[in-house]
């Protein structure tokens, strides 16, 4: 089955056909991203929340790695290790600012630094060009994101102390997500079969954190239920197939700064998701936020 759809995705990287799909990926890895913060920052501490997602990650990619793709050979191996090192950076960074600032705060912050680095970076390692229009076009999605951090903000009654380093390890974020980003494009890229990167991705990235998050279970004084903290895992690691396995696609098919943009109108979800189910409150300046973050997002994508 790997094979089929790793033929497929071949027959269609870097045509119009596939910049289509790298376009739909995108915008479904973002939404699944928005639901996965918001996961990660609900009920549960973050360390354990994320450990639980982990654990359940290695639980279900262990059987596709080991059984359902081509092992990897030669090069992989180091590109894999690359891989772990860079996303326990990043997973530990948005642990630490999940603990200090609010959802609404952080994970804008995180999410409107990312995509200005990552055209960057696509440009410098891939030699993507990019037109004024879509400049433009990054500069309303970036600018957008960040001013919805700092309408959070202006709502937000955390201490200042603890605000300064949550913005502080959000920026951080920002910039280790646009590292992965162009990462994991050229190292899956230099995949022949794309899906043996993403099962041994998930399986070899996930270790880090299902360890953490069993240690810490283990010694918290009052630690929550163990079932439905793993329930959540278990949604929370199906969301991650979708939102990590999609944006990699993504930047295998097109452009990996387009889709690194595409992906960053998570925060629109992720508005959704903090007012249908975190009860955040939406009013007219968030809409308006919202709406030059997609009109942003729309140049980007058509303004070449």
């Amino acid at each position: 089955m790997s094979e089929v759809l790793s033929d497929w995705i071949l027959s269609v990287e870097g045509t119009p056909a596939g910049a289509r799909y790298a376009m739909l990926l995108a915008l479904i890895s973002a939404f699944s991203h928005a639901a996965f913060g918001a996961l990660q920052k609900g009920r549960y501490d973050p360390w354990m929340a994320r450990g639980a997602i982990d654990f359940a990650l290695v639980a279900l990619s262990a059987p596709i790695a080991l059984f359902l793709v081509p092992w990897p050979s030669g090069l992989i191996w180091p590109f894999l290790g690359g891989a772990m090192v860079i996303h326990f950076v990043y997973k530990y960074l948005m642990a630490m600012a999940y603990t200090r600032g609010a959802y609404t705060l952080v994970y804008p912050v995180v999410r409107g630094t990312g995509p200005l680095a990552a055209v960057v970076f696509a440009m410098i390692v891939f030699g993507e060009q990019y037109a004024p229009l879509q400049w433009f076009g990054l500069a309303l999605l970036s600018g957008g994101i960040l001013c919805l951090a700092a309408d959070n903000l202006r709502k937000t009654s955390v201490g200042r102390p603890t605000l300064i380093a949550a913005i502080g390890l959000a920026v951080l974020t920002g910039l280790i997500v646009a590292v992965y980003t162009v990462y994991d494009a050229y190292a899956i890229r230099q995949t022949p079969n794309p899906f043996t990167f993403l099962a041994w991705f998930f399986f070899l990235s996930s270790i880090d954190f299902a360890i953490i998050g069993t240690v810490m279970w283990s010694r918290a004084p009052a630690p929550p239920p163990l079932g439905p903290l793993l329930r959540r895992g278990v949604v929370g690691a199906l969301i991650a197939f979708v939102s990590f396995g999609g944006v990699m696609l993504a930047t295998r098919l097109d452009k990996v700064g387009e889709a690194a943009v595409l992906r960053e109108t998570s925060v629109i979800f992720a508005v959704a998701i903090g007012w249908f189910f975190l009860k955040e409150s939406v009013g007219f300046r968030r809409i308006c936020i919202i709406s030059t973050i997609a009109l942003g997002a729309v140049l980007v994508e058509f303004g070449a």
